[in-house]
């Protein structure tokens, strides 16, 4: 599954978007598990940019490591997270597999043209520890991940089992943040092959 992805937010043009762009901060542009990211959120006025750190907490009984891609959408655990208020746009310039045959590598993919796209994700408030045994960081916390589907033409030569669900147009975008509970289905499906490169 993608546990590697770039988000370079200024590069994409996306403060001249839809969104609007604010100011969250020196954030990475190298996204790995546990570290902050730019995510998009319904707030009270509209949609409003915040940090999140990567992975959500996982359902009960299945240990404490995060959760970054998040497939099952009839599990009880997820639907409860599917809700408009609990979605979130995960920005990204371009994303990760890492190739099904040896030796293995990180494959990157994209859209054409660095045109900008969004990850399907969900978020939560979580109070804890996270980060690094070097440097956890207690306290409270946003913590998101994104949905994944069956991989299309153009990554499942690479990584067969999945890829993340990707909103490419600005419709898809506001229905992802909006639609009710019983549309998530039908946006969580692979993007079409032909908005989709290997870069």
């Amino acid at each position: 599954m993608c546990n590697h992805y770039r988000s370079d937010v200024r590069k994409l043009g996306l403060e001249q978007e839809y969104f609007g762009f604010e100011e969250i901060g020196d954030l990475p542009r190298d996204i790995y598990p546990d570290r902050l990211a730019p995510v998009i959120r319904r707030g009270a006025d509209g949609s409003e940019w915040t940090a999140m750190r990567w992975g959500f907490p996982p359902p009960p009984n299945l240990g404490d490591r995060p959760v970054t891609n998040i497939r099952n959408l009839s599990s009880p655990y997820w639907r409860a997270w599917l809700a408009p208020e609990y979605r979130c746009l995960v920005p990204f310039s371009s994303f990760a597999e890492w190739s099904a045959a040896p030796p293995k590598r990180e494959v990157w993919f994209g859209l054409p043209g660095d045109a900008p796209a969004m990850f399907a994700g969900i978020w939560r408030p979580w109070t804890g520890t996270r980060g690094t045994k070097s440097a956890p960081i207690a306290g409270d916390h946003l913590l998101f991940g994104f949905l994944t589907c069956a991989p299309n033409a153009v990554v499942a030569p690479v990584h067969p089992k999945a890829m993340p669900v990707i909103l490419a147009t600005w419709e898809e975008q506001d229905a992802w943040l909006n639609a009710p509970a019983s549309a998530v289905p039908a946006i969580a499906r692979p993007l079409a092959d032909e908005l989709l490169t290997a870069i």
